[in-house]
C-alpha cells in the first residue's frame, strides 16, 4: 500500500492552514508604492491606521529607480500597496512579473486604480482573477443607488452596502453606513475559484462613459460588477482589488453618506471602517490560522507509521490557533476535516474539538 500524503481543509471563509507562521503577524513591513507623492497626505488617515497598527510603511515614488522587492534574494517586505493607477512602468526592477513572483511567494498585496487605470495595472488584475471595464473611460454609474449630494452631478458618485457577509472578513461590527465609491468596475474571473466579491454594485448598476450617450448596451451591468474584491491564495497569500483610489480618501472617509431613495443619513460613510477592517484581514492581522502538535499513528501505538493499510485504525490530532491581533487563541470550530489522499482523495472525515485539540479516530477500510 502506498503512502497516504495528509491535507488539511478549512471551510467556509477561512484561510488556508499555515504549519509555519510568525509568532507576530502584525510585525509586517510593507511597501508603498506612489505615482503622486500628494497621495501620503490626501490618503493619510488609512495610511495612520496601518502604522498605529504596528505594520511598517516604506513610501515609494512608482518611478524610483531603486525600488525593488527583495535584495540578494531575500524579500525586503511582506506586503504591497500600489496606489500607482497611472504608472505604464514602475522603475527599479519592479515589473509584472517581479509582483507575480511576489504573491507567489506568499506575499500580500493590494491594487487600487480608477478611471486613469494604465494596461499595467489592468494586467497585474487580470493576473489576480479579475478584468476591468476594457472601456478606459467607463466609470461605475448608478441612478438609483447614488449617493445624496448638494449637487445632481452624474451619479458616478455611489453609495454601496453589498457587503460579503462574512465576520473573517470585514470583522464581527456591522458597517451602518454605506460606502461610498467613484471608480471603475470589474468582473470575476469564473475560472478563478479562489476570487471574492467583497463589496458589490446594485443591480441597477452599469458600466460605461459618463460623458457619452449609450449607443449600446453596457457589457457590465448589475451584480456582475464588483468594486472590491479580494483573493486568498492556497500558499496564504491574500490581494485586495479596488477600482476605486478615491474609496481610501481622507475626503470620502470624513464625508456624510446617504443613499439615494433612503431616509438615513449618516454624518460619516462606511469607508474607513470598511478599509480598515478589510485591510485587517489582508494583512493577517485577523483570520489567520497556524497548526501545531500534528499527530496521528495507529490505535494503541505512539509512534507515526511510515504508511496505513486497508483496515488499519487510526488516530489523528492537531491544535489549531488564531491571531487574535495580539495572541493566540484556540481556534474552536466544527467544519475542520481531514483527507487522506492516494491517487484520489481516499477518506474525507471532520475532526471533533475538545476545545483546544481537534481530533478523530477511524477504519482505514473503503
Amino acid at each position: 500500500m502506498a503512502n497516504l500524503p495528509m491535507f488539511l481543509t478549512i471551510i467556509s471563509f477561512l484561510p488556508f492552514l499555515c504549519y509555519s507562521s510568525p509568532e507576530n503577524p502584525t510585525d509586517r513591513r510593507i511597501l508603498v508604492v506612489l505615482d503622486d507623492i500628494g497621495l501620503k497626505s490626501s490618503h493619510s488617515i488609512f495610511f495612520k491606521s496601518l502604522q498605529t497598527r504596528g505594520l511598517e510603511l516604506d513610501f515609494k515614488l512608482a518611478d524610483d529607480p531603486k525600488i525593488s522587492l527583495q535584495r540578494f534574494g531575500q524579500y525586503l517586505y511582506d506586503g504591497l500597496i500600489l496606489f500607482s493607477p497611472t504608472t505604464e512602468r514602475f522603475g527599479g526592477s519592479l515589473d509584472l512579473g517581479a509582483i507575480l513572483d511576489f504573491v507567489d511567494s506568499g506575499h500580500d498585496l493590494i491594487i487600487t486604480t480608477d478611471v486613469s487605470a494604465s494596461g499595467l495595472i489592468r494586467s497585474i488584475a487580470t493576473e489576480c482573477g479579475v478584468d476591468f471595464d476594457e472601456d478606459p473611460s467607463a466609470m461605475v454609474i448608478d441612478h438609483t443607488s447614488y449617493a445624496v449630494s448638494d449637487t445632481e452631478g452624474d451619479h458616478t458618485l455611489i453609495a454601496s452596502d453589498d457587503f460579503i457577509q462574512s465576520d473573517v472578513i470585514l470583522g464581527s461590527t456591522t458597517i451602518e453606513a454605506p460606502v461610498l465609491y467613484k471608480g471603475i468596475g470589474h468582473s470575476l474571473n469564473s475560472a478563478n475559484s479562489l476570487v471574492l466579491k467583497v463589496l458589490s454594485a446594485s443591480p441597477s448598476a452599469y458600466s460605461a462613459d459618463p460623458n457619452s450617450k449609450l449607443s449600446s448596451p453596457p457589457l457590465l451591468t448589475g451584480l456582475a460588477i464588483s468594486l472590491v474584491s479580494v483573493v486568498q491564495a492556497r500558499n496564504n497569500a491574500r490581494i485586495m482589488i479596488s477600482g476605486s483610489l478615491e474609496m481610501f480618501s481622507n475626503r470620502l472617509f470624513r464625508s456624510g453618506a446617504q443613499k439615494a431613495g433612503s431616509s438615513n443619513r449618516y454624518e460619516k460613510s462606511g469607508n474607513e471602517q470598511f478599509v480598515t477592517e478589510l485591510s485587517k484581514w489582508i494583512f493577517h492581522e485577523r483570520g489567520h490560522l497556524k497548526a501545531a502538535n500534528v499527530r496521528h499513528h495507529k490505535v494503541g501505538e505512539t509512534d507515526e507509521p511510515a504508511m496505513y493499510r486497508i483496515n488499519d485504525d487510526l488516530e489523528y490530532s492537531v491544535e489549531i490557533h488564531e491571531w487574535s491581533g495580539k495572541s493566540w487563541e484556540p481556534y474552536v470550530s466544527n467544519d475542520v476535516q481531514i483527507q487522506f489522499y492516494m491517487m484520489s482523495p481516499y477518506v474525507l472525515k471532520t475532526l471533533s474539538s475538545d476545545q483546544k485539540v481537534l481530533s478523530f479516530s477511524m477504519n482505514m477500510c473503503m
